[in-house]
């Protein structure tokens, strides 16, 4: 545990953080992360030497896998705005400090779409129409959407941030840059909640299509606002089942694919082969190992 001095340091940060996201500050650079998680492997029934593993919440009991070559670590606690407890150093071992243990650190956050029928943070007039078009009298619309994704992975930036500080980084401005030069995944699944998926925004054809572009429109937030705080490789984690549920197999060729659904590391190492969900080339694959998620890298 740290002194009461260096957990008052990481309260005071925070605070400061929040004002420095919502007036859109550019980050502090950092250098030292690698911009790839690794190179690719042969695949097998046992890890890589390049193969990595993605831990979050469920693993807080601090049984954290060996030999990872890379470590993608999940920010939230399942859903958008929540924090894994043990991200940083708040409850138990820090998966950051894994993570950052093995050279190549990640990060995963989870990603939505709710509407407004069911969130209690589709705060329009706290949005102001910032970064895009939103109104009172138009709350359902693709801006509105876009905010809410912008939004949300601001908030998860935070909590990557504040973990930052508290595994080490000494200064807001070092914290900032060492979560910025990771590379970020968006989390895109069905257990989440989407208004393609919610009966409020599905009632016929026409407002399942609309359903559609504003799931498309939040995970577009989203990677806009990592893109803003100056991170370079932003892409989607999902699978193909998946994707066209939330987003009716929409196409973001720009922004690389990490698959789930593959049962070894030789099925894992083939699925590289395969074409993204979203457009773009596939990354990583994840398969089961030991009890955790492994992920190869492509």
């Amino acid at each position: 545990m740290r002194a009461s001095q260096r957990l008052r340091a990481v309260v005071a940060a925070a605070v400061v953080l929040v004002v420095a996201i919502l007036a859109g500050a550019a980050p502090a650079s950092a250098a030292g992360r690698p911009a790839d998680p690794g190179g690719r492997g042969a695949g097998g029934d046992a890890p890589e030497s390049t193969d990595g593993y993605d831990i979050s919440y469920p693993q807080c009991d601090g049984r954290f896998p060996e030999g990872a070559a890379f470590g993608v670590v999940g920010v939230n606690a399942g859903i958008v705005y929540s924090s894994s407890p043990c991200l940083g150093t708040d409850d138990g071992l820090s998966e950051l400090a894994w993570a950052n243990a093995t050279g190549r650190p990640q990060f995963y956050a989870n990603t939505a779409d709710p509407g407004p029928a069911y969130s209690s943070y589709w705060d329009v007039e706290e949005w102001g129409s910032s970064p895009e078009p939103c109104t009172i009298e138009d709350p359902d619309s693709t801006g509105c959407s876009y905010d809410y994704g912008w939004y949300a992975a601001a908030d998860s930036f935070h909590h990557a941030v504040v973990a930052e500080l508290q595994v080490g980084s000494s200064t807001l401005s070092e914290a900032v840059g060492a979560a910025a030069a990771a590379p970020w995944w968006l989390d895109v699944e069905t257990g989440n909640s989407w208004e393609s998926l919610e009966d409020a925004y599905t009632a016929d054809p026409v407002h399942l299509a609309t359903a559609y572009r504003n799931d498309t429109a939040a995970l577009e937030g989203a990677v806009a606002y990592l893109r803003s705080r100056g991170i370079t490789q932003v892409g989607f984690y999902s699978t193909s089942r998946d994707w066209d549920q939330i987003t009716g197999g929409a196409q973001l060729p720009d922004y690389p694919s990490w698959v789930a659904g593959f049962t070894s590391a030789s099925d894992a190492a083939a699925g590289c082969e395969a074409a993204g969900f979203s457009g773009g080339p596939v990354q990583m694959t994840q398969y089961p190992l030991e009890g955790y998620d492994a992920d190869h890298a492509c």
